[in-house]
């Protein structure tokens, strides 16, 4: 399975739209911030007919280590979760 990656995607809007590298390279800088400062501002992102980013809550809990079976706390912390729409669903599936 190849990875997909900022350079490749900079590339792909060069081509597909006709952007210089620079202005793709900001275009997708603009949109990975807004997509930061939504999230970072406890609101989710939804784009259609593509999914919604959210913000989940986890409590702080009790790990353990498999090896030693040593407990240790894991902290409260936030996690970034993304609900795929249905017709992306349907598009990955064909």
């Amino acid at each position: 399975m190849e990875t997909l990656t900022k350079a490749k995607i900079v590339e792909n809007l060069f081509e597909s739209v006709g952007l210089s590298k620079n202005e793709s390279a900001e275009v997708l800088d603009i949109m990975l911030k807004i997509i930061l400062k939504t999230l970072s501002e406890g609101k989710q992102m939804k784009i259609s007919n593509f999914g919604t980013f959210k913000l989940r809550k986890k409590e702080e809990r009790v790990g353990r280590n498999p090896k030693t079976m040593q407990e240790f706390k894991i902290s409260a912390r936030k996690v970034v979760t993304f609900k795929p729409s249905s017709l992306l669903i349907k598009k990955i599936n064909r």
